[in-house]
């Protein structure tokens, strides 16, 4: 497998061997500067474009299965579980990227407040027919994770996002093309990257990736390293800034494992690398809020990258908040797919478990 346009296997060409991968996105990313936003809310203003990630799905959840398929499949899975809500951006790209690792697909999905987004997300993944498992709360996520990979021995079960140490490895990936793209010019030092924190996963691996760069002398230096701003979409403890930077930390010293040495980072530097960024979380996880709206509306209008209004929209929030105060560029990491979303039939929905049907069927959430 050619991994030449991977940035991590390009700076660190011995990991090939120890980690296995899975072809899945058009590397790199462009990174293009927004100048009607910025001249609309002040600042400058510029954007990773994570949304053109590939043409089947896009977005930052394609990095993190790169590496997770290729785990799975050097364990000998047969089928990729994903876990999340309703709507999960990471399950439904498990699910439409699956074929393409060679593995079936299965989700675990419990509820979520309804929204359109959503729906259109659920949809996709119903139009697939995956194995689903629809379960009434995420408070009983553990136990039916602990069923599925009891009942199947060819299943391998991803935490939600993919939030593991191997599912950071392909946001630290992309801190490295990021860091490439600066030392060639493509676009400034960011003084801050700002990103929607769900499962955290990105955030972790961008965290990594960046301390990385600057130990490699790629693009930043251990003084130029960007904030990373973590807009809050779930709440404590799973966007925690210390449970980041312990992720970041382990992805890290997986990383110096295969290169045979000791990470010398420790989790005081990377918590400082980070801020969770609370603002926009509002009436909690999947709800639409007013802020959210008007970014949704003023990226549009501007011609940006598409915003998820629950997700991607709210970090979009922050950063028109933070521009015209900003003490450098500030980076947009554009997370939601620009590819059109299948649609699914009657007959898909009608196979789908009744609360997926009846939730299916109802009315968007309301502005909070």
């Amino acid at each position: 497998m050619q991994l030449g346009d991977v940035a991590l296997f390009r700076h660190l060409p011995g990991l090939a061997a120890h980690v296995p991968w899975v072809r899945l996105g058009a590397w790199p990313t462009p990174v293009e500067p927004m100048r009607r936003l910025s001249a609309q809310v002040g600042g400058e203003l510029w954007v990773k474009r994570e949304d053109l990630s590939s043409p089947r799905y896009g977005g930052n959840k394609v990095r993190t299965l790169e590496a997770v398929f290729g785990r799975a499949r050097d364990a000998g899975a047969t089928r990729v579980w994903a876990t999340g809500a309703y709507g999960s951006n990471h399950a439904v790209a498990t699910v439409l990227h699956a074929p393409t690792a060679g593995v079936d697909a299965g989700v675990i999905l419990f509820p979520q407040p309804p929204s359109r987004p959503a729906r259109d997300n659920l949809g996709a993944m119903l139009a697939a027919r995956p194995a689903i498992e629809a379960i009434a709360t995420v408070a009983t996520l553990p136990l039916a994770m602990r069923r599925i990979r009891r009942g199947d021995d060819g299943a391998y079960v991803m935490p939600p996002g993919g939030a593991t140490p191997q599912g950071a490895f392909g946001a630290l990936s992309a801190a490295l093309e990021l860091a490439e793209q600066v030392a060639r010019g493509a676009c400034p030092a960011p003084a801050e990257i700002v990103l929607p924190a769900g499962s955290a996963c990105t955030s972790a691996g961008l965290l990594a990736g960046l301390r990385l760069a600057a130990e490699l002398g790629v693009g930043f230096t251990p003084q130029t390293v960007p904030l990373v701003r973590a807009v809050r979409v779930t709440p404590w403890p799973i966007t925690d800034a210390y449970r980041i930077a312990s992720l970041a930390l382990a992805t890290l010293r997986e990383v110096d494992r295969a290169r045979g040495r000791t990470t010398n980072v420790d989790l005081a530097r990377l918590r400082a690398g980070i801020d969770v960024d609370g603002s926009q979380l509002r009436g909690g996880y999947g709800r639409i809020t007013a802020p959210a709206v008007r970014a949704q509306d003023a990226f549009a209008r501007a011609g940006g990258p598409p915003l998820d209004i629950v997700y991607s929209a709210k970090a979009a929030a922050t950063l028109l908040a933070l521009a015209p105060r900003a003490r450098g560029p500030l980076l947009f990491w554009a997370t939601k797919s620009s590819a059109p979303l299948p649609r699914p039939t009657p007959d898909d929905v009608a196979r789908a478990p009744a609360a997926l049907r009846r939730w299916f069927g109802a009315v968007p959430a309301r502005v909070t």
